[in-house]
């Protein structure tokens, strides 16, 4: 009776052991993917690249953008930086990439500027000052562009808008695209989104698909969907991309090695060919597509913008 007494709690305390293991290493994953993300030193670490990336931090200042503030259905606080100009009838939402916030945007930004565009540029939920204990992925985040679209529709009713998303903020703007928009929203941009959440983890995660990896995948998945009711399985831009009413402007690295560029090709394929265009950039490593031939990129934009009348 004393053996048995001794093997269950040896089985216990393995089982215990085992739970505690489990914990540990999914709130690893979840604080490392998910948690709410420090950009500063992201940003400057961008900024440093001159020769290539050459981010102008003092370029909010002199156009002196406005710091907007909205609360989300979630409750939180979610922060943006508009730039009003005068007379201008288009909007440009632009919308920031994974782990940094409105700063990365300030080629983005200034080109829609030069255009004649009033532009926001949204901090991302868990991201900037924005609140948030969860990065939305780009799945979660169409909600907040969506409220942000809603303050931009009431203010300037007669204002057609564009939306353009960088890296996960393409995403965003995928996923944006498929939900039930005011008619003033004309057409959308997208620069390096993924296609799907899971898919995206496991090519990080493991791109020669180690089964262990795997396994540890599924298991993360398993405890999102049981503390968070998040499926990243489900989290599928290309079944937003579906129902988007707007034409929408692909771009992708042709040397991405974060978002393969296969990614563009299944996402494109949702949309009608006379509402795509799809645009690949050589040479182009992850988010890189503007640096490595900034004229062409804004020849480009231009050029889809005004086949859509802004």
């Amino acid at each position: 009776m004393r053996i048995f007494s001794i093997i269950v709690i040896v089985l216990l305390m393995l089982v215990l052991l085992i739970l505690a293991l489990y914990l540990l290493i999914v709130r690893i994953i979840y604080k490392k993917v998910f948690g709410k993300k420090k950009t500063l030193k992201r940003i400057e670490d961008k900024a440093g690249l001159i020769d290539l990336y050459k981010i102008d931090l003092c370029f909010w200042e002199k156009y002196k953008f406005e710091e907007l503030t909205l609360v989300n259905d979630d409750g939180l606080k979610l922060k943006s930086h508009f730039y009003d100009r005068e007379g201008a009838d288009k909007i440009a939402v632009v919308v920031h990439g994974y782990g940094s916030d409105y700063r990365e945007m300030s080629n983005y930004s200034k080109m829609f500027v030069d255009m004649g565009y009033s532009v926001l540029v949204p901090e991302n939920r868990a991201h900037g000052k924005s609140e948030g204990s969860m990065v939305g992925l780009g799945y979660y985040d169409r909600f907040d562009i969506l409220a942000w679209i809603k303050v931009l529709s009431e203010k300037y009713k007669s204002s057609k808008i564009v939306l353009f998303g960088l890296s996960m903020g393409a995403t965003a703007v995928c996923n944006t695209v498929g939900e039930d928009l005011p008619s003033n929203v004309v057409c959308a941009i997208s620069d390096c989104a993924f296609e799907n959440v899971y898919n995206q983890f496991e090519y990080v995660f493991n791109p020669k698909q180690i089964k262990l990896r795997k396994k540890l995948l599924e298991m993360f998945n398993n405890y999102m969907i049981r503390a968070y009711n998040f499926d990243l399985k489900k989290a599928d831009t290309g079944v937003s991309l579906k129902k988007s009413k707007i034409p929408v402007m692909f771009v992708h690295g042709k040397e991405d090695s974060y978002v393969p560029v296969e990614n563009v090709y299944k996402l494109a394929s949702k949309l009608g060919e006379h509402k795509k265009d799809v645009y690949i950039v050589e040479n182009a490593g992850h988010a890189m597509c503007y640096p490595v031939n900034p004229r062409r990129y804004e020849f480009r934009v231009r050029e889809f913008l005004k086949k859509w009348g802004v």
